[in-house]
This record gives structure tokens, C-alpha cells and sequence, in this order.
């Protein structure tokens, strides 16, 4: 098998570890990028590859994590992960680890752990490498990789999501959801979200977006049923999706460029948190982005419809 097989059979695995400890589509790719160029330019072959890429995008994209932390303290509003459709990386026998850690919730709560801390439970409690792997990944001893690995699960389950499990009670619930909120219909949103819901959007400044969370259930269905039948008169279209592996949508103008992403908590038949992605520098590997500002100043003058 020639370099290039060997790491192109490996790129779905180097994506999915990048993008867990960077949160970004982008900055995952060029991490991906740059372990090729290493590779390619080594001119020994290591005696395991997937030991020697993954060690290498791992140590890059900890990098990568170091300078965009100073980058994200000065962000504009809330942050987000970049949003994700599709996992390239599959391996049935760790499918609730993968799917798990992909949500945009826990990948929040990775944000909370040192860039060190993160890499080592990614590595161990996402894909199970062994120690002996993650040291040589991250430059530290074994001891202290199971320390690492502690102070981050001590992090991690203070304050883990649950999800519900059920994908086709999920994807139900989604499909009325959009439907009320084609219609605006104010109580049937009510009856779907959770008592305590959310509804959080990031912009970073560069589209419009919300001033602060929204949170309770009626205080988020009239908002999504005064702003959302007008952008479907706009002739917006929600496009259902799993975003970061939960239920969702990709908005689209009507001439079907990216104009945000919506992606839904739900559990226990309810849903617990709205997350709106619209910053068009988080869109753009999704497809050609819309202007949101012009979509904002329009929507301004449609009046809401009489349903």
C-alpha cells in the first residue's frame, strides 16, 4: 500500500479526532492537512501509521487549540462548535462514544478542559487508544496521562447531557417541530419544548442574532412564531438534518444558500435546547452562504402571516 492509501484509509479517523478537540470543520481539515504534509515529508516509515497520524494530528491540532483559545475569550457572544452533518469516521463497536461526543452539548464541555486534558480523553474514552499511544500523542508520561484523563472526566460528568436514545421518536418530534414552526403555530412549539428550554444562537458578530438566551418554553415559542413564518415568506426553507448528530435543520434562502443551522437536545419526548448557528465563517463548508443582514432588513418589512 502506497503512502498515500495508507493515509487517505486513515483521514476519516484523523478528521474525527481534530475536529473533537478543535470544535471546528476548518481548523480540523488543515490540522488533517498539515499531518500529511509530515508524513509525506518523513523518510521513514513508522512501524504502525495509524499510531504515527494520530499522534501527529493530535499534537497539531492541541496546538491549533492553544491559539484559538485566546481567539474564542474575545468572540462575540456565545460560542459554537462549527457544525457538523456527517461523521466520516465509523466504527460500530465505540457507536455510542462517537455519537456521543460528536453533540454539540459535549462539545461544549470539552471547551471547559486544558487543551492537554481534552486530547487525552478524547483519545482514550472516544476512540480507546491505549496509554502507551496517547502518551507519545500528547508528550507526557503514562502516570500522567491517567491523571489527565481523571481531572477530565471529573469535568466531564459534572455536567454531561443525556440525550434521548430513541432515533425515530427523535426525528418525529423534529418533523413536528418544524412543522409548527412553518406555521407559527405558537402552542403546538409549546407542547414540544421542555418547561426550562433554551434557545441560544451564535452569530459572532457577523449576522444578526439573539441579544441573550431565550429561556422557557412560552417565552421561545412566540419568538420562533413571530421570526420564522416570516422568513418562510421570504421563501426560506428548513432542510432536515442531523447536525452534530442530533436532530436539526439547514436553513436556506430561497435561492438554497446556507443561511443558518438548527440543531435540537431532546429527551424524555421534550425538547431541552435550541442551538442556531448563522456566523457565516462557521457555514461556508456547508455550501454558498447567504447574506443574512439582507435577509434581517427584508424580513423587517414582511408582515407576519395571519394563520
Amino acid at each position: 500500500m502506497s503512502k498515500v492509501e495508507e493515509f487517505e484509509e486513515l483521514r476519516p479517523l484523523l478528521f474525527s479526532i481534530a475536529y473533537r478537540i478543535l470544535g471546528s470543520v476548518g481548523e480540523a481539515e488543515d490540522a488533517v492537512q498539515e499531518t500529511w504534509l509530515r508524513f509525506d515529508g518523513s523518510s521513514t516509515r513508522p512501524t504502525s501509521t495509524k499510531a504515527f497520524l494520530s499522534a501527529a494530528v493530535t499534537r497539531i491540532a492541541i496546538d491549533v487549540l492553544r491559539s484559538a483559545r485566546v481567539r474564542r475569550e474575545e468572540y462575540v457572544g456565545p460560542w459554537f462548535p462549527e457544525p457538523l452533518l456527517s461523521d466520516p469516521y465509523e466504527d460500530p463497536a465505540r457507536a455510542v462514544e462517537l455519537a456521543d461526543s460528536v453533540s454539540m452539548a459535549v462539545l461544549l464541555l470539552l471547551e471547559r478542559l486544558s487543551p492537554l486534558e481534552r486530547a487525552v480523553f478524547v483519545l482514550r474514552d472516544v476512540f480507546a487508544f491505549g496509554f502507551d499511544e496517547i502518551a507519545a500523542a500528547v508528550g507526557r508520561s503514562e502516570a500522567a496521562c491517567r491523571q489527565l484523563l481523571v481531572r477530565a472526566r471529573r469535568h466531564m460528568q459534572a455536567g454531561r447531557p443525556r440525550f434521548e436514545t430513541a432515533r425515530a421518536e427523535r426525528e418525529e418530534l423534529a418533523a413536528r417541530f418544524f412543522e409548527a414552526l412553518r406555521e407559527g403555530d405558537v402552542g403546538g412549539l409549546r407542547e414540544l419544548l421542555a418547561a426550562d428550554v433554551s434557545m441560544v444562537g451564535d452569530g459572532g458578530g457577523k449576522a444578526p442574532q439573539l441579544a441573550r438566551a431565550v429561556v422557557g418554553a412560552q417565552n421561545v415559542a412566540r419568538l420562533l412564531a413571530a421570526v420564522y413564518p416570516r422568513l418562510t415568506g421570504l421563501g426560506l426553507t428548513f432542510e432536515p438534518q442531523e447536525i452534530n448528530g442530533q436532530p436539526g435543520a439547514v436553513v436556506r434562502d430561497r435561492d438554497g444558500r446556507v443561511l443558518q443551522t438548527l440543531a435540537l437536545d431532546v429527551l424524555d419526548g421534550r425538547i431541552q435546547a435550541i442551538r442556531s448557528v448563522i456566523n457565516p465563517e462557521k457555514l461556508g463548508h456547508l455550501g454558498p452562504v447567504a447574506d443574512a443582514w439582507a435577509i434581517h432588513r427584508e424580513a423587517k418589512h414582511v408582515r407576519r402571516p395571519a394563520w
